[in-house]
C-alpha cells in the first residue's frame, strides 16, 4: 500500500479543505498565468461577480494593475493594501465573504525561468493563489525545520517576488503534535506570513469550534475525483487514509483554524502588519494570542461591557495588539456609523517613545500628549482624526507628570458622536480612582471603552486597577508564551559561598577603617564594588566562551545609583576597551579616582570590554538613547543601571542579568524578564542573584497564588514555572555525570576515539544531550559543589566536545539513511536531539511562578475526568489517593514545604492516571473505539472468567459485530431488557463457550449476559454510571 507524504497528509488536507468550502481544482483542465500564478479566468469572473457594474474590459484593467502591484519591490505592501482597499474596484468582497470564489490546487508550480517550487497544496481566493501549505509526513528528518529552510533560500531569490508579494498565508506541518519543549519548530503545524526571514508561528485554537457547521460533508464523487486526479484510487478503503482524513489532525485542525470562511477574513483584512525596522520592511501576522484578545474584546463589546484588562505576559506583544484593534475597532465601529478615536496611555516618557516608534513603524499616524491640558483639549475636540486622508491612527499619552484634578473635564464636554477607546499599558502599576487624572476619564466620558494592559496579575492590593478596569478579558500566560517559543525560562545562578564569604571580609574592613556607614555607602565602596565587578566581568567572560557565542550583552542592576557609578568608574579604569574613552558628560559629573586605585594590574588583564551607565543624571535623554541602541545593536557589553531601563526594555541579546538588588512584586517581574526574550538557540535567560531575591520571590509568588485562586477559579489556565527549580538542576546534572562516567572527558581526541565506536544512535544523543546540558548548567555545576565533575570539565573545552558528538551523529545517522532508503528512514531522533530533558521529578525551591501546584492538580484531574472506567478498582484507588492528598484543605495557605511535597506526590498520581487511560486506549482502539466493550473486557478479565485476553477479545468482538447488527437493524429491542437480554444469551454461548472454549457455569454465564445489556441499555437510555 503507499504510505507516504501524498497519501498521510496532503490528500487528507486536500479533503478537509473541501468540506471547508473550497473546491478542487485540476490542473490538468485549469489555465493560470505563469507569471504571477493567477487563475486569470477565474480572477475575471470573480471581479466581475463582487462587482456588479464593471465589464470584461475593465477587468482586464484591474488584473494588468495587479500584476505591476506584484513587481514592486515592497514585499507586497502595495499588493496587500490592494486587498483590503474598501473604494474602487474590490479584489476580494470582505462585506459579503462569501461571495468570493474559493479553490484549491495542488502542486501548482512556481517557476521563474531556471528557478521553480511546487508548494503541496495551495488555495485561490478569486482565482489569486493567497495561501499555500507545505506537508511532511510524521517522524520527518529535520521535522518542519527543513522547510523553513528552505522556504528562507526561496524567499531570498529575487526570481521569486511576484509570488511572494502575491502570498499572505503559509502553513508548514509535518501532521504531528506539538513539542512544547523543544526550543525550535520541529514537531507540529505552524503558521506565517511571507517576510526576509519568516516566522514560525505555534497555533492554538482556543474555541470551542462547531465542525457540524465549519464543515460540509464529503461526498463520494468529490473524493473519487480527487484520487483519480492524484493517481491515489488505491488507498480510498486504508484504515489509515480513513484516519488521516479526520478533522483532528494536526494539519487539519490549522487549517480549520485559519481556512474556514470568518477566520481567513479576519486574517487577511486585519491580521497582516507591514512593520519598518533598521534591516528594511517585514511582515508579521497576528499571533493566536492577539486574534483570540481581539475577539474576546469585540464579544466584550456586543455584551455591551466596556472596560476589562488584558493579561499577556511579557514579550507577547502588546503593543502590536493594540495596533491589530486600531484596525479591526475602526471597521467594528464604522460598521455602526460610529467614528473611534484611538489613545494609549503610559505613565513614562521613555515608554512614550517607545509606543510612538512601534505604532509608526506599523503604518499608524501618531500623536503624543505629554501634559494634562493638552490631553483636557484633546478630548473636548468634536473630530476623530487629525488627518483628511482617512489614515489610522492613535494618541500616544504621558501622563507621568499630570496633576491631580478631579474637575479637569465635565460630562457636558464629550461628543457621542465619537467613541473613544483607551488602551492602558501596565494598569498593575495602579491608577488611583480618587485622586489621579486619568482616573476621571470616567467623568469626562462615561461612554469611553477602557483597556487595560498587562503583563503580570494585579497582585493583592492593587484594587483601584480592578475597580477601574474590571475583569480580566483575556489571558495568555508564562507557559505559554514559554511554550510558544515567544520567551524563554530562566535559570537563577546564586554567587558562590566564597565569594559571599569575601564579600562579607570587605564590608568588615571597610567598618574597621571608617566607621559606621550607612549600607548604601558600604555597598558602593570601591572595596565592595571591585570584587563584586571581578566576579561578574569573569562570569560575563566565561559565558561568552561557555555558549560559545561572543554576542550576547548584560545588564547589572546596581544596589543604588552610587554603586552603579562606582562600578562604571570601575569598569572603565579596568576592563574597558583602551580606544573607548570615557564619555565627556559622565566625565564631567564625576571625581574620578587614580585608574592606578584599580588597574594596577591592568597589564594582566585583557581590556576587550565596553559598558554604558544609564542613570537618569548622567548624559543628556539623547546620549542614553544612544547608548540604549548601541547595545541592542550588539556595540556594547554591559549596562550599567538602577532604576532605568528595568521595564519597557527589550533587547533579545541581553542573556545575562546580575541582579544586585531586592526589587519588589510587579517591578522584581517586570526585571526578571529583561533576559526571558528568544535569541538565535538559547534555552534559557540567565540571572545571577547577588541579592537573595527568594524570599521577595516567594512573597509575589504567593500573592500570584492567591490572585489565580480568587479570580480564575479552580480549573485556570497555568501560569509556568518561570524559573528552573534547584530539583530539576541537582537531577540534570546527575544525570549528566551518569552519562559522561564512562568517558575521557578530558583529552578530546579519546573522547573522539571512545564515541566512534559506538553505532548507536541513541547513545549518542545521550552524550550530546549531557554536554549541551553541562554548557547551560556550568555556573550551576560550581555552585552546588560537584567537584568530581569540574575537574573532568574544562568549559573551554565543552564546545570541542560537543561538536565532535554532533558530527558523529550525523555521520550516523546518513548511514541509517543509505541503509534503509529515505522514504522509509525514522528519524524521529534527530527531531529531538535538541530538546531540552525532561525530568520526571518535580519539586520546586522558592522561585516558582505561583500556580506550579494548581496547574499540575488542574492536569490531574483533567486525566481522571478523561477516564472512562470509573468503576476500575484501579481508577477508585487513584481517585482516593488524590482526595486523601488535598482533603479538608485550603491550598493558598499551605506551606513551601507542603506545596514541593504535593507536587511530587501528585505528579505520581497523575503519572499513574496516565498510564491507565493509556492502557484504556489500547483496549479501546481495539473494539474501534467502542468504549463500552472496552469495559466488559475489563471486567471478564477482573473477575478471572478467563486471563486469555485474545480469547476475550475474540469473543466479544464477534457479540459486538451481531449485537450491532441487531440494534442497527431494530433499535426498539432494547425498550425492553428482558427481551434484549433473551437475545444477547445465545451469541454469549456460542462465540465464548463454542467457538473460544472459554468455559462458563451459570454464574458467569448470566454475569456477561447482564454486563452487556447493561452497556447496551445505558448507552440508549444515556445513563452512565460508569
Amino acid at each position: 500500500m503507499k504510505y507516504n507524504e501524498d497519501t498521510r497528509v496532503k490528500i487528507p488536507s486536500i479533503l478537509h479543505l473541501t468540506r471547508l468550502g473550497y473546491k478542487y481544482l485540476s490542473l490538468k483542465n485549469s489555465k493560470w498565468d505563469i507569471n504571477t500564478n493567477i487563475f486569470t479566468d477565474i480572477f475575471k469572473s470573480s471581479i466581475e461577480k463582487i462587482n456588479e457594474t464593471i465589464n470584461d474590459l475593465d477587468s482586464n484593467k484591474v488584473y494588468e494593475e495587479v500584476s505591476l502591484l506584484l513587481d514592486y519591490e515592497d514585499l507586497g505592501k502595495a499588493f496587500y493594501q490592494r486587498i483590503i482597499e474598501k473604494s474602487g474596484v474590490k479584489i476580494i468582497d470582505f462585506e459579503n465573504f462569501e461571495n468570493n470564489s474559493f479553490h484549491v490546487v495542488t502542486e501548482l508550480t512556481y517557476k521563474n525561468s531556471d528557478e521553480e517550487f511546487r508548494p503541496d497544496i495551495t488555495l485561490l481566493i478569486n482565482g489569486m493563489p493567497l495561501v499555500f501549505i507545505e506537508v511532511k509526513k510524521p517522524n520527518n528528518k529535520d521535522g518542519v525545520l527543513a522547510e523553513r529552510k528552505r522556504i528562507n533560500v526561496r524567499f531570498s531569490n529575487d526570481k521569486f517576488r511576484k509570488f511572494i508579494n502575491l502570498t499572505q498565508l503559509m502553513v508548514f506541518s509535518n501532521n504531528m503534535e506539538y513539542d512544547d519543549e523543544s526550543i525550535e519548530p520541529i514537531e507540529g503545524a505552524y503558521y506565517a506570513t511571507p517576510s526576509k526571514k519568516p516566522i514560525f508561528n505555534y497555533f492554538r485554537e482556543e474555541e470551542k469550534l462547531n465542525l457540524s457547521e465549519l464543515l460540509i460533508d464529503l461526498d463520494d464523487k468529490t473524493e473519487n475525483d480527487i484520487l483519480k486526479d492524484n493517481n491515489n484510487e488505491v488507498i480510498k478503503n486504508n484504515e489509515e487514509f480513513k484516519t488521516n482524513k479526520s478533522p483532528n489532525t494536526p494539519t487539519n485542525r490549522i487549517s480549520t483554524s485559519l481556512f474556514s470562511k470568518n477566520r481567513l477574513k479576519f486574517l487577511l483584512q486585519f491580521g497582516i502588519a507591514y512593520v519598518k525596522s533598521k534591516n528594511g520592511v517585514e511582515k508579521h501576522i497576528m499571533r493566536y494570542p492577539q486574534i483570540f484578545a481581539t475577539k474576546a474584546i469585540e464579544k466584550k463589546l456586543d455584551e455591551g461591557i466596556k472596560k476589562g484588562i488584558i493579561w499577556h505576559t511579557q514579550g507577547s506583544g502588546k503593543t502590536a495588539l493594540a495596533f491589530y484593534n486600531v484596525r479591526y475597532l475602526t471597521n467594528y465601529f464604522q460598521s455602526k456609523k460610529i467614528i473611534p478615536k484611538f489613545y494609549f496611555i503610559v505613565d513614562r516618557l521613555d515608554l512614550l517613545t517607545q509606543a510612538k516608534k512601534e505604532f509608526t513603524a506599523r503604518g499608524l499616524k501618531v500623536h503624543t500628549i505629554a501634559s494634562r491640558e493638552n490631553f483636557a483639549k484633546d478630548i473636548k475636540k468634536t473630530t476623530a482624526i487629525h488627518n483628511d486622508r482617512g489614515e489610522y491612527e492613535i494618541t500616544v499619552v504621558n501622563i507621568q507628570k499630570f496633576e491631580d484634578d478631579p474637575n479637569v473635564i465635565s460630562i457636558q464636554d464629550y461628543d457621542i458622536n465619537i467613541q473613544r477607546v483607551y488602551f492602558l499599558d501596565e494598569v498593575h502599576r495602579s491608577y488611583n480612582p480618587k485622586g489621579s487624572f486619568l482616573a476621571n476619564l470616567e467623568t469626562s466620558d462615561k461612554n469611553a471603552i477602557k483597556i487595560g494592559l498587562t503583563g503580570t496579575p494585579l497582585l493583592g492590593e492593587d484594587t483601584s486597577s480592578k475597580s477601574l478596569f474590571g475583569d480580566y478579558i483575556h489571558k495568555y500566560y508564562y507557559n505559554s508564551s514559554i511554550a510558544d517559543g515567544y520567551t524563554l525560562r530562566l535559570i537563577r545562578e546564586e554567587i558562590e559561598t566564597n565569594y559571599k564569604l569575601q564579600l562579607q571580609k570587605a564590608i568588615e574592613n571597610i567598618e574597621i577603617l571608617q566607621g559606621d556607614l550607612k549600607k548604601d555607602q558600604i555597598y558602593s565602596h570601591k572595596n565592595f564594588v571591585e570584587p563584586m565587578l571581578k566576579y561578574i566581568v569573569d562570569d560575563f567572560k566565561n559565558s561568552k566562551i561557555r555558549f560559545d557565542d561572543d554576542s550576547i550583552g548584560a545588564m547589572v542592576i546596581c544596589d543604588t545609583s552610587a554603586q552603579a557609578e562606582k562600578m562604571y568608574e570601575i569598569f572603565q579604569s579596568k576592563y574597558a576597551k583602551l580606544e573607548v574613552s570615557n564619555n565627556e558628560n559622565y566625565q564631567a559629573q564625576m571625581v574620578a579616582q587614580p585608574s592606578s586605585s584599580y588597574g594596577s594590574n591592568g597589564s594582566e588583564i585583557k581590556r576587550d570590554l565596553t559598558a554604558k551607565i544609564i542613570l537618569h543624571d548622567i548624559g543628556t535623554k539623547q546620549d542614553r538613547k544612544d547608548w540604549v541602541e548601541e547595545f541592542k545593536d550588539g556595540k556594547v557589553d554591559f549596562l550599567f543601571v538602577y532604576n532605568m531601563l528595568l521595564t519597557g526594555f527589550d533587547a533579545p541579546r541581553l542573556k545575562k542579568l546580575y541582579l544586585g538588588r531586592i526589587i519588589r512584586q510587579h517591578g522584581l517581574l517586570q526585571a526578571l524578564t529583561r533576559v526571558n526574550r528568544t535569541y538565535k538557540k538559547f534555552k534559557y535567560g540567565f540571572v545571577v542573584d547577588f541579592a537573595d531575591i527568594s524570599k521577595e520571590f516567594d512573597a509575589t509568588n504567593k500573592a500570584y497564588f492567591e490572585e489565580l485562586q480568587n479570580e480564575l477559579g479552580n480549573e485556570i489556565e497555568s501560569y509556568s514555572s518561570l524559573f528552573k527549580s534547584k530539583e530539576e538542576i541537582e537531577a540534570e546534572i546527575e544525570n549528566i555525570k551518569d552519562i559522561l562516567f564512562e568517558y575521557d572527558i578530558l583529552n578530546a581526541e579519546i573522547f573522539s576515539q571512545q564515541i566512534n565506536k559506538i553505532q548507536d544512535i541513541k547513545t549518542i544523543q545521550e552524550i550530546k544531550k549531557a554536554l549541551e546540558s553541562a554548557k547551560s548548567l556550568y555556573n550551576l555545576i560550581r555552585l552546588f559543589g560537584h567537584s568530581e565533575l569540574l575537574e573532568k570539565l574544562d568549559f573551554r573545552k565543552l564546545n570541542l566536545l560537543y561538536r565532535e558528538a554532533s558530527n558523529h551523529l550525523d555521520i550516523l545517522n546518513q548511514k541509517l539513511a543509505l541503509e534503509k532508503g529515505d522514504e522509509n528512514t525514522n528519524i524521529i531522533n534527530l527531531a529531538l536531539e535538541d530538546i531540552i530533558f525532561k525530568f520526571t521529578k518535580i519539586s520546586e525551591e522558592e522561585l516558582v511562578l505561583a500556580d506550579k501546584l494548581k496547574n499540575t492538580l488542574r492536569i490531574t484531574r483533567e486525566a481522571f475526568q478523561n477516564n472512562f472506567d470509573k468503576k476500575d478498582p484501579e481508577y477508585i484507588t487513584l481517585k482516593e489517593e488524590l482526595e486523601r492528598l488535598f482533603k479538608n484543605k485550603n491550598l493558598s495557605e499551605i506551606s513551601q514545604d507542603e506545596m514541593n511535597k504535593n507536587i511530587v506526590e501528585l505528579k505520581k498520581i497523575d503519572e499513574k492516571i496516565k498510564e491507565l487511560n493509556r492502557q484504556n486506549d489500547l483496549l479501546k482502539d481495539k473494539y474501534k473505539g467502542d468504549k463500552k466493550y472496552a469495559r466488559m473486557h475489563k471486567r471478564i478479565k477482573q473477575n478471572n472468567i478467563t486471563d486469555n485476553q485474545r480469547k476475550i477479545f475474540s469473543a466479544l468482538e464477534m457479540v459486538k459485530i451481531q449485537l450491532d447488527e441487531k440494534v442497527l437493524n431494530n433499535s426498539a429491542i432494547l425498550k425492553n431488557e428482558n427481551f434484549f437480554i433473551a437475545q444477547t444469551e445465545p451469541i454469549v454461548d456460542v462465540e465464548f463457550e463454542d467457538n473460544n472454549k472459554i468455559k462458563l457455569n451459570d454464574e458467569t454465564f448470566k454475569y456477561i449476559n447482564n454486563l452487556i445489556a447493561t452497556e447496551y441499555l445505558n448507552e440508549y437510555n444515556g445513563v452512565y454510571n460508569w
